[in-house]
């Protein structure tokens, strides 16, 4: 298996880490797993091309809840509406 897949599976064992952690020890590993986690795409990208995507379906799959919050803040809305 080469590098970068080897990373991506690492990556998804500490996700699911830090998804059994309780939530307020929850933030400071999911942003470095989701910071980390554009690299590791690229990094997977350049490797293997198209199974890049299925890192990107990952990683929003993962955070979609906090994504979907960032994206309702930038777009002026407030978080219940």
């Amino acid at each position: 298996m080469s590098l970068s897949l080897t990373l991506a599976c690492l990556w998804v064992v500490a996700a699911a880490i830090t998804a059994m952690l309780p939530m307020r020890l929850q933030y400071a590993p999911g942003l470095t797993l989701l910071f980390a986690s554009v690299p590791l795409a690229v990094f997977v990208g350049v490797q293997h091309g198209w199974l890049a995507v299925a890192v990107v379906f990952a990683v929003l799959s993962m955070f979609r809840r906090p994504l979907i919050y960032l994206a309702r803040r930038l777009a002026g809305r407030k978080e219940g509406t």
